[in-house]
């Protein structure tokens, strides 16, 4: 048989790793990404670098961002489910 543990440390940690991921990195995700569609508008910003900007650094932002997103979504899933399943098995509360 595996060992199971939960310790109020963990219980903390998971808790702080879920606030982070829905409150602070996710709404300074969408801030990020809306300052990149601000700069990715000729009619704010024109000229040979905001040319490439708009054509090759910001598609690859925005889809690294959108990974990001998903990632982070995932894992806050994740810990909702091994929160669960551990504290239970622990005994903790």
């Amino acid at each position: 048989m595996s060992r199971v543990l939960s310790t109020q440390q963990a219980k903390d940690a998971i808790n702080q790793v879920k606030a982070i991921i829905t409150g602070g990195l996710q709404d300074e995700i969408t801030k990020l990404d809306g300052q990149g569609k601000v700069l990715s508008d000729p009619n704010v910003w024109d000229g040979p670098l905001a040319i490439k900007f708009r054509g090759e650094v910001w598609p690859d932002t925005k889809t690294a961002l959108d990974n990001v997103k998903t990632e982070l979504d995932g894992l806050r899933e994740q810990l909702d489910t091994i929160a669960q399943n551990i504290f239970t098995a622990g005994g903790a509360s």
